[in-house]
């Protein structure tokens, strides 16, 4: 999605089909809108189902009334103006009521960012709006002092979440971010909690990426380097589809030959990734052009140190990040499925992949193709992207149903007995 080329309707459209499309609000609520250059408000109509909202449902608002629409806007537009009239750099807000956030709003408190490093950076300073009637002047008024104290998203008691930035995906993103920590810590709840992250464990997140300064000019492109970007592509949005990946988080990459590997773009849109975004990295030079994700260095030392690893995938899922921040060990042991794909899962402490990549590397064995990267990330290997993608999903399949077991009682592992069955019947590598 490219606001620059998008009619503000089109963008409201979009957005708005991916909010309703991923259950983070329902037909009748949620409201979205986007300044334009001369002022104008466009905002979602009142009274219309999200689920088949259109382009031309869109309303234009010039000076706080309704134009060229029979469509009346919706009915929280109060708040929407007030929150443009306080804060200039803001040109597009979202508001919606995922059950996450939700449940947060009820409780009377806003999640903590600082479960995840990237979190705290996408979202910012997350405000918490005193309850008022919705479409109300008091709740446009509630709303924006908390854009005025530097919040660019506020969690409303009992009643959702308003989200706000430069662009509509801006905006969207940082929704998206705090309702994936806010499932995440719901999640984590029934692990001991979420673990939070210092400040000097984020500052290192910030200061430790190393990223490929050199490029080259790219010459005639081969049929499987066409065929590797195009799958690539259709895993990402399979995988932001399935709930593995968010907008802003998770990286994909596929070995192309000696020292060269294709891998998924910094700062793209998942859901809106294309072939041409992919990014080529050869010899540690990345094509020109291109701002390749910042665990290239990363994937590019898996790559020398395991010939057989064709494809890694590294992603934040909200069951199995879960286990991450809670800091509680997943056990694959759950069903033969899970254990083949997983195996032992071994944990790199917080902080290696901002400047210890080896000690990643050196986790990830023929034994054990899938390692956690403690408070952050699960990173799978595979032979293929398919087998690699398949393990991110067993493992997050996996964590979600130890979440649910604990809910029903004592988790009951398969025994050593069947492991050793297993082992032998699938050739599981020995430890």
């Amino acid at each position: 999605m490219n606001s620059d080329y998008q009619h503000p309707r089109d963008q409201i459209a979009e957005i708005m089909d991916r909010v309703y499309r991923y259950g983070m609000t329902t037909t009748s609520g949620g409201n979205l809108s986007v300044r334009d250059e001369t002022g104008d408000i466009w905002i979602t109509p009142g009274g219309t189902d999200k689920g088949v909202m259109r382009p031309a449902d869109v309303v234009r608002m010039h000076e706080g009334v309704a134009v060229d629409t029979v469509l009346k806007p919706s009915s929280e537009h109060p708040f929407h103006r007030a929150i443009y009239e306080t804060r200039a750099d803001v040109g597009a807000i979202l508001h919606a009521h995922p059950p996450a956030l939700v449940a947060f709003s009820v409780a009377g408190k806003a999640p903590d960012t600082r479960v995840l490093p990237q979190a705290f950076d996408a979202c910012g300073k997350v405000g918490f709006a005193p309850y008022a009637v919705p479409g109300s002047e008091a709740l446009g008024r509630s709303i924006a002092a908390k854009f005025a104290e530097g919040c660019d998203i506020v969690v409303l008691e009992n009643h959702g979440v308003v989200a706000a930035g430069k662009t509509l995906l801006e905006a969207f993103q940082r929704f998206e971010t705090l309702e994936f920590c806010a499932r995440t810590i719901i999640n984590a709840a029934g692990l001991g909690g979420a673990r939070v992250l210092s400040e000097e464990m984020i500052v290192q997140r910030r200061k430790g990426w190393r990223q490929v300064e050199g490029t080259f000019a790219p010459g005639t492109r081969s049929s499987r380097e066409r065929e590797l970007r195009r799958v690539i592509v259709d895993f990402v949005h399979r995988a932001y589809d399935r709930r593995l990946m968010t907008s802003t988080e998770g990286s994909f990459s596929a070995r192309l030959g000696n020292d060269a590997f294709l891998i998924t773009p910094y700062g793209v849109d998942r859901r809106g990734l294309e072939a041409a975004d992919i990014a080529l990295v050869s010899g540690g030079l990345r094509e020109i052009g291109t701002v390749p994700s910042r665990a290239t260095g990363l994937h590019r030392l898996v790559y020398a140190d395991h010939p057989d690893v064709g494809a890694i995938v590294t992603a934040q899922c909200p069951y199995l990040t879960a286990f991450v921040v809670a800091g509680v060990r997943l056990d694959s042991r759950t069903i033969p499925e899970s254990y083949i794909n997983l195996r032992d899962m071994p944990v790199v402490p917080y902080g290696a992949q901002f400047g210890d990549e080896g000690a990643i590397s050196a986790a990830i064995t023929r034994r054990n193709p899938v390692v956690v990267l403690d408070s952050d990330a699960v990173l799978a290997t595979g032979r293929t992207i398919l087998e690699a993608y398949d393990r991110l999903e067993v493992a997050e399949a996996t964590a979600n149903a130890l979440i649910s077991a604990r809910r029903l009682g004592d988790f009951r592992p398969i025994d050593a007995r069947a492991v050793a069955e297993i082992e032998a019947a699938f050739n599981v590598p020995p430890a």
